[in-house]
């Protein structure tokens, strides 16, 4: 995976966010790691905000956090994007009962779902049908808000964030 940009497309990169930390966490003390710009920042970053054993950097947080706002006015505004979502909710709310932190938000869930298919297909251990099924359910939504983010910021006329 190679990183997007924020404002390219903000679901892939939080996902590559949370790879790259975990390849920090891995790796903490290797020199490459550390002569490479964006690694190195990161690992800076990582132990200044003290998530080097779990957790994540505050740019990845705050990037979920503004498409948890979308995702919370789109439900208000959107009757399409409402009825994939509640499609979606029955699932979501199976593998946050199985999952070890049951609070975290649905958006929050559908990441850490999609991130750990990513860690599956890396190992080539395979995916159940139905997980597959899941897997593109949440996909296509994660990538409408994505692309609904990126419309937003182009007609606001924002500067992207990296």
């Amino acid at each position: 995976m190679t990183m997007k940009s924020k404002h390219e497309n903000i679901a892939e990169y939080i996902l590559y966010l949370w790879q790259m930390e975990d390849l920090v966490r891995a790796f903490p003390n290797d020199e490459a790691l550390q002569q490479t710009e964006f690694l190195g920042d990161l690992l800076n970053m990582m132990r200044t905000e003290g998530v080097m054993s779990s957790g994540h950097v505050q740019i990845a947080q705050i990037a979920l956090g503004e498409l948890e706002d979308l995702h919370a006015d789109l439900l208000d505004t959107e009757a399409t994007y409402r009825a994939a979502y509640m499609q979606l909710l029955p699932q979501l709310n199976i593998l946050k009962s199985k999952s070890d932190n049951p609070v975290q938000s649905d958006l929050s869930m559908m990441f850490v779902f999609l991130y750990n298919i990513m860690l599956l297909n890396m190992q080539k251990k395979p995916i159940s049908q139905p997980t597959a099924a899941l897997q593109q359910q949440v996909t296509q939504l994660l990538r409408y808000l994505s692309r609904t983010y990126k419309e937003r910021l182009e007609r606001c006329d924002v500067e992207p964030e990296t």
